[in-house]
Parts: C-alpha cells; structure tokens; sequence
C-alpha cells in the first residue's frame, strides 16, 4: 500500500486513528479460527468465513457450547482445498469447489439453504466428536440477512455465523481485560477465545482505548482497491465460549465471571458484552491486509 493511502485514512479530521493488526477467518463455524495476513471482503464478510458448518442428525448447528472439542479441529485453508486436522484423526480434505446434495440445516432461529458435504467428511465429524454429524456448506445463492433492528435500512447479509458479517475487537479491550483477570490471581488469556474477524491496534499518532470499538460510527479503510466502510452496529452478547480454552477445550469460568463485573450492557438487556459485531457498506471485493490502517469518529446517541 502506498504511503498516500495510509495518510488518506489516518486523517487528522477523524476522531480515531487504529490499525488492523490482526485478521481471522473461521471456516468451520465454532472450530478454530484462521489467523491470516489479508483476506478479500465479500459482501457476506471475510472470503470463507463460517462457509461450513457441523449439524446434528436434524440438521441444527452444532457449537463449541454443546461440544468444546470442536475447538480442537483446525482447518488451513489452500489453494483448492480446506484441510482439517484434529487431535488423532487422519486430515480432512474439502475441496473448494465440490458439494454434494442440497440440503436444509438451521443456524439459531434462520432455517438455510446448504448443500452437504458427503459420507466421509459426516463420518470423520461423527468420530471425532462423538455424537452424528454432518458437514455442509452455504448455498452462496441464498441470501441470509442480519436483523434489522441492529441493520436498519441496511440488507446486511452473513452466511453461518451468528448474525453478522464481521466482530471487530480492539486490543485495549483484551489487555484491560487480562489486566484485571491477573489482578485477581487468574491467567490472562489469548484472543483467540473471543473469535473476531478484525483486530484493531494502535497506529502511529493515535490510540485505541478499551471497548472504543463500543462507540465508533464508520470503519474507514483505504486498501489498493478503494475504500472500504464497515459499520459496528450491535455489541456482541457472550455466550461462556470465551471460557473454553482453544488449545485444551478445557472450560472456566474465570473470564465470564470477570466479564460479569463491568460488561453487563443494557443495550442488549443487560448481556456480558465484548467486541462489536459491523456489516459492510462499502469495499466488496477489496482486499484487507494487516497493518492498514483505520480511522473512525466517536458515534453520540
């Protein structure tokens, strides 16, 4: 990127210049995540962000909430195959391109059009987890919107994760987090265990504070392609998740139980929150990287 672009982004007219140090993509919704140096926005968010998705034998999503080993299976993404590998299982091959039949799954309360994967990748899922299951793919034609209430006048749309394009999560947030966890005799913990997609740091003349991702209004991003504008509209209630240690899928309590201390937020009726979800509004297509920069204003309201 050019030293004209990242100048244009991080204008002093903003109120907060930021930089994106770290990118993450989960292509297997609630199995790990990714971490990568760029990733090409889609109108949906990150290029195969929560694509695939584990159901029961019904057809509902399966998650780390009800089976914590998912966190175990790691997926790399490749040129034309996904590779998941997962602690005494021979590797997974997906290809990119392939599906099987069409199928229908449900992913909380939306009922989704996706094709399945086959009989190897069911049986492999099955084995691992110990319970049935099958791995299916979003059909890309199906059109999964984001609630309104959060959106607006915005048709936002998402494949399988929760309910919204990207989670954007400062690292002021996790340190002040980690910061009183130590104080209180518990481990701090990685980033992992929160899932964002994008990762926002400090960026030469400016800092980001803990939670201000809470109160900007638009994500600027000047890429190669042109500008990119994301859009935080809804704080991320946790689920205990955030408590599953990723390497082990051991589970604490020790984060939701610090995040109950000064994270109850009354804008989603009193949830432990931490992080942002945001739609797109601008940049399909562009290409993000880690280390451009972001500038944003403070929203009042």
């Amino acid at each position: 990127m050019s030293d004209s672009l990242n100048h244009a982004t991080a204008n002093t007219s903003s109120d907060l210049a930021a930089v994106i140090s770290q990118l993450w993509v989960y292509p297997v919704k609630s199995c790990a995540g990714v971490s990568v140096q760029e990733a090409i926005l889609t109108e949906t968010g990150l290029e195969f962000d929560r694509a695939w998705m584990v159901v029961d034998e019904k057809g509902a999503f399966l998650t780390q909430r009800e089976l914590p080993r998912m966190a175990l299976i790691q997926p790399q993404l490749r040129y034309h195959d996904m590779v998941l590998r997962a602690p005494g299982m021979l590797a997974l091959h997906v290809a990119l391109d392939e599906v099987e039949g069409p199928v229908r799954v449900r992913v909380w309360d939306d009922e989704v059009a996706a094709y399945d994967m086959g009989p190897i990748a069911a049986q492999w899922f099955t084995d691992f987890l110990g319970t049935p299951a099958r791995l299916v793919r979003f059909d890309p034609e199906h059109k999964r919107v984001s609630s309104r209430q959060w959106t607006g006048d915005v048709e936002a749309l998402n494949q399988f994760s929760d309910g919204y394009s990207l989670l954007v999560l400062s690292e002021a947030s996790l340190d002040n987090l980690n910061a009183r966890l130590l104080a209180s005799g518990a481990a701090a913990v990685g980033m992992a265990r929160f899932r964002p997609n994008m990762v926002l740091g400090n960026a030469d003349g400016g800092e980001i504070g803990p939670h201000d991702e809470d109160r900007l209004d638009l994500l600027q991003i000047a890429t190669e392609q042109g500008s990119v504008q994301l859009k935080p509209v809804k704080p991320c209630p946790r689920c205990p998740i955030p408590n599953i240690d990723p390497a082990t899928a051991t589970s604490s309590p020790e984060v939701t139980d610090m995040l109950q201390t000064y994270r109850q937020d009354a804008r989603v009726n009193g949830a432990l929150t931490f992080g942002m979800n945001a739609i797109v509004l601008r940049g399909i297509d562009h290409l993000l990287r880690v280390g451009q920069k972001v500038s944003a204003n403070y929203r009042f309201d």
